[in-house]
């Protein structure tokens, strides 16, 4: 049917009918709290690259934790900051049992019992040389880096997370980290793989936030090229085929074609990731009076989910659950 038979502004007429039609749905449950724990005791960092978001020590991000659940925010996702002395080249404080990442795990569990907790896998916050793996004469070592996220992975299970999330992009980590809990007894805990991680400028205030950029070259060896589709495709689906039981694409803004990619081939819940450039970009916006902070976040987030998201990660979660839950 044709115009004047057919006028779609019918459908946008009043806020009533503009309701009844809307076809997304942003709620509480699709949104991921990243969190950033530092050592220490009553310590609370603004991170400066981005506004409005700290890191927190163990026991003031404990009431973090509590607040967003109250909020409505199902799932937190941890890193960690380590200190400098703690690092090397192996990963060795990433496998430690009384390490940070598993003290918070053990403490969120015990406070908030029925938050789903994610932990991060990857071995630039515990790398001399900020790198996601084991470097050997500048080149970053893929098997051996493997079998170190298996072991870190499963002292993560063992302090209580419901999920584990690599974020390393190295080949086969996916089925090495799930023979090893399976192989653990481990058998609940889900992983999130960050399938199609792309090798993104809008990762810089993440690095500023655990200080873990690299110290050398660049992650372009094992993080994709932000110009190719196909290859995040295979990485989505062979990540499925290995056992993830959540896929991810990262960043989420700059890549909404892959995240309906994702939505369109895989049997598994998709997830993305609204990085710390995305989040930073909108605040230094808002700042300066050029949009309207509250519209932005939430026309982005909207977005990613009109994409194919099915869970986003973002650090407007506790702002957006608010929002929601007030509107």
């Amino acid at each position: 049917m044709q115009f004047p038979y057919s006028r779609p502004r019918r459908l946008r007429r009043t806020e009533a009918i503009r309701s009844m039609t809307t076809e997304t749905f942003l709620t509480t449950n699709d949104l991921m709290a990243p969190l950033f724990v530092i050592e220490g005791k009553n310590k609370k960092e603004e991170i400066s690259s981005m506004p409005g978001y700290y890191r927190y020590s163990l026991d003031l991000l404990l009431g973090e934790v509590q607040e967003l659940y109250q909020l409505g925010v199902k799932c937190v996702l941890i890193f960690v900051k380590v200190p400098d002395e703690l690092k090397d080249n192996a990963g060795t404080e990433a496998l430690n049992h009384e390490g940070l990442m598993q003290r918070t795990v053990r403490a969120i569990k015990e406070t908030v019992p029925d938050i789903c907790v994610m932990t991060d896998v990857a071995l630039d916050p515990f790398s001399s040389y900020g790198h996601d793996g084991i470097v050997r004469d500048g080149e970053i070592i893929n098997d051996e880096t493997v079998e170190v996220l298996a072991k870190m992975s499963i002292t993560h299970a063992e302090a209580g997370a419901d999920f584990v999330a690599p974020s390393d992009m190295m080949d086969g980590r996916i089925i090495t980290i799930r023979e090893a809990l399976e192989d653990t007894g481990y058998i609940n805990t889900g992983i999130m793989a960050y399938s199609a991680k792309y090798a993104s400028c809008f990762y810089g205030p993440f690095r500023d936030a655990l200080d873990s950029a690299p110290g050398f070259g660049d992650k372009k060896t094992y993080q994709m090229n932000p110009a190719n589709v196909d290859e995040a495709l295979k990485e989505l689906m062979t990540d499925e085929d290995e056992g993830a039981d959540i896929v991810m694409v990262k960043p989420a803004l700059a890549y909404l074609d892959i995240i309906r990619l994702a939505k369109e081939n895989v049997l598994i819940p998709v997830s993305a990731y609204h990085v710390s450039g995305e989040y930073s970009m909108i605040k230094a916006a808002a700042a300066k009076g050029w949009l309207n902070e509250t519209d932005a976040m939430m026309e982005v987030l909207t977005s990613i989910k009109r994409a194919g998201a099915d869970l986003i990660a973002t650090y407007f979660a506790k702002d957006a659950a608010k929002y929601i839950r007030n509107k």
